[in-house]
């Protein structure tokens, strides 16, 4: 009879304390693929589409700090995903800092790459320009893809400051693609 191998569990604080350890999504192991996880968090550490307020960048590790605090499961309802989802933490995408359309390529090839094993990503970003090429990814894929957005704003410019991506814009390019 075949046995199915321990799915990766966060690190407890009794073997760790809180303030150490890894410092990933809820200190879970790392993997630099997504190869046999059933779910992978990654990180978008960008801010360069955004016009007012930057600092996004370092959105996904203040997260994965934050994160430290959860727990493997439920008190309330017993969840317990860690006990049947192989899950794991696989870092953060390589953007180029400097250039927004580059960036979003990288983001695209990244997405398509990682798609190609069947997992859910759980991204942590960075400025609302990174859905964009996440969506174009899992449309590749999936085909038709549907999004609730909650915002404040429902970031479907046409442009700002005459261009067509940035963060205020990303929704009205995926429903015109």
């Amino acid at each position: 009879m075949p046995t199915t191998p321990p799915y990766n569990q966060p690190l407890g604080g009794n073997e760790m304390p809180r303030f150490g350890g890894p410092a990933t999504m809820m200190r879970l192991p790392t993997q630099k693929s997504a190869e046999g996880l059933d779910a992978c968090f990654v990180g978008i550490p960008m801010d360069i589409g955004t016009s007012n307020r930057p600092g996004t960048r370092f959105g996904p590790r203040q997260i994965r700090d934050e994160s430290r605090m959860l727990r493997p499961f439920n008190m309330a309802t017993r969840a317990a995903p860690f006990e049947s989802l192989q899950v794991a933490d696989i870092g953060d995408v390589p953007i180029n800092t400097f250039d927004l359309k580059k960036s979003v390529d990288i983001i695209e090839r990244y997405y398509d790459e990682l798609l190609t094993h069947d997992v859910i990503p759980l991204t942590l970003g960075g400025d609302h320009t990174l859905a964009l090429p996440i969506l174009r990814a899992m449309a590749k894929k999936h085909g038709p893809v549907g999004l609730i957005h909650v915002d404040a704003h429902a970031d479907i410019n046409e442009h700002m400051f005459g261009e067509a991506i940035a963060h205020g814009t990303p929704f009205r390019r995926a429903v015109e693609e």
